[in-house]
């Protein structure tokens, strides 16, 4: 996998001398199985154009051993050993190391459910899954599809299956598509999924399979509902392949993947671990996760051979730093959601929503984003984004993934120098529009309001909007003054209870809660204005 490959041609780059085998029970030592769903869609034609290097390229460039469709099925830590099975003749022999590293990865979970071994039912994990699901899809004829999984993997799939004309239905056990994130910035996910034509079930787990009446698969839910598919593809998650590692007696760690420490070496100095099969610090919140991206795996593998070479290299977590695109729109994260943040325990934090166009607004093309910026009250560190959009969301994120790394502040973010040209950005980047609005959040300048409070009462809901956008939706129990009337109209305004403000989008709301503040109100602002409300609104 990545981080074994890494770290195999690191180590050749830092010691010439090394003797350097890798040994893996596939037939491909180093493939992009990110690119295994754009394969099965056509966007990829050709299974060669996803192998990253052979064993042919390992050993004429790096003078590296490979040994493929050969297993370890044992680690004798004694004698320092491995026990390998060529898996064409079965003969088994014996390596001895200096020192090993397990990169197993993890495979896909497939639950011991009522026929879950009927023809049709597929996982995705390397190219042969990959062929295998395409040769269905073509002598078959498959039409339907069930995904069952609403992750990264499962609405990729999604959206190439559509691309090769099946009908899809995504059925997912939770309340949402991609659990990572937020519930109300996946929102936009499933309302894109739904547009293309995506039947998508929540909140209702798989019970079982059975034979379908029309010659399929019929996807029985908890619920009683089901859902027939000519094929059905798991994408339920992964679980750590952390077999061989057990019966070595190596230490596991709570959430089930190899404990290692900082510079990735097991319970056992001389046996390292990286990518997929191990567990890693979250760099937020500290505590143990399982993160399966190939970035961090990469990573890993350079550290573990930095290690081995007497390097003093470490690891500084993962913030789970991904993305994802979706049927023309694109959604990523990095570091922690408000979720992540309550299952710690950790309570110092605040958000904002915001949505900025991706550049300048009056050249051409100008699409808005959603974004969700965390940050800690106490001394306003970003803890976490979130964001949406057909265009720019990945340079925003890789933008605040970086500040988060270095511990950097809403009021960094403010201040950062960015690239602007009107068909790149703007003035104001997004990414200073989101320190700008959380920084006014921290000074006090425009204190917010959660958006679940729109589901009670005790306070007075200001719509600023002009009429005419009033008219075509708004918030219920909402009063509508027009921004450029506010202040001709201020006696029309309570000082004896709450006022939560909102807009289009958050910006002329801002501007009505500094007005009506300075003018002896208790006004808050809902971020991200009656765009976000809507987010809200559709999640549980």
């Amino acid at each position: 996998m990545a981080g074994g490959a890494s770290c195999a041609t690191r180590l050749r780059r830092l010691d010439e001398e090394a003797e350097i085998t890798i040994f893996d029970r596939g037939g491909h030592v180093s493939f992009a199985n990110c690119g295994l769903p754009y394969y099965v869609g056509n966007v990829i034609d050709e299974a060669s154009k996803l192998i990253i290097a052979d064993a042919a390229l390992f050993q004429e460039r790096f003078n590296i051993q490979v040994r493929l469709r050969t297993e370890v099925v044992r680690i004798d830590r004694q004698s320092h050993e491995i026990e390998t099975r060529d898996l064409e003749t079965g003969k088994s022999a014996r390596e001895r190391y200096d020192a090993l590293v397990l990169s197993p990865g993890a495979s896909p979970v497939r639950p011991p459910l009522p026929g879950i071994d009927l023809p049709g039912i597929f996982t995705l994990r390397s190219i042969p899954d990959s062929e295998r699901i395409r040769q269905w899809i073509e002598t078959r004829g498959a039409r339907r599809a069930v995904i069952v999984g609403g992750g990264f993997i499962g609405l990729e799939m999604a959206e190439n299956l559509l691309l090769r004309g099946l009908d899809v239905t995504v059925v997912e056990m939770l309340n949402q598509l991609l659990p990572p994130l937020d519930p109300e910035m996946a929102q936009p996910v499933e309302q894109r999924l739904a547009e293309k034509g995506v039947k998508i079930a929540l909140g209702d787990g798989v019970a079982g399979f059975e034979k379908g009446e029309n010659g399929g698969v019929m996807v029985r839910t908890s619920s009683g509902a089901g859902y027939e598919g000519d094929l059905v593809l798991l994408a339920i998650g992964v679980r750590p392949e952390t077999g061989l590692a057990k019966s070595a007696g190596l230490e596991i760690g709570e959430r089930g993947g190899i404990r290692v420490n900082e510079q990735m070496q097991t319970s056992d100095p001389r046996i390292w671990a990286v990518g997929d099969v191990i567990e890693v610090r979250d760099f937020v919140t500290g505590q143990w996760a399982l993160v399966p991206l190939a970035g961090p795996a990469n990573r890993q593998g350079r550290i573990a051979a930095d290690a081995i070479c007497g390097r003093k290299s470490v690891f500084r977590g993962t913030q789970g730093t991904a993305i994802c695109g979706v049927l023309g729109l694109t959604v990523a994260m990095t570091g922690a959601s408000e979720k992540s943040l309550k299952r710690a325990g950790q309570g110092d934090y605040d958000k904002v929503y915001l949505h900025p166009s991706q550049h300048a607004g009056y050249y051409p093309g100008a699409k808005a984003m959603g974004m969700k910026i965390i940050f800690r009250k106490s001394d306003g560190v970003i803890l976490g984004a979130q964001a949406f959009g057909e265009e720019g969301v990945d340079k925003r994120m890789d933008v605040l993934a970086m500040a988060i790394q270095k511990g950097a502040t809403v009021h960094d973010l403010e201040e950062a120098e960015l690239c602007y040209a009107p068909q790149y950005g703007a003035a104001k980047d997004p990414v200073n529009m989101a320190g700008m609005t959380a920084a006014n959040v921290l000074r006090g300048d425009c204190p917010t309001a959660a958006w679940e409070s729109c589901r009670h009462n005790g306070y007075l809901l200001l719509d600023v909007r002009d009429a005419d956008e009033f008219a075509s939706g708004h918030i219920p129990r909402a009063q509508n003054i027009p921004l450029a009337e506010l202040r001709l109209r201020l006696s029309d305004l309570p000082k004896d209870t709450q006022i939560h403000v909102y807009c289009g989008m958050g910006q002329r709301a801002y501007y009505a809660t500094r007005l009506l503040r300075q003018h002896g109100f208790e006004a808050f602002n809902l971020p991200g204005g009656y765009r976000t409300y809507r987010q809200f609104m559709q999640t549980p």
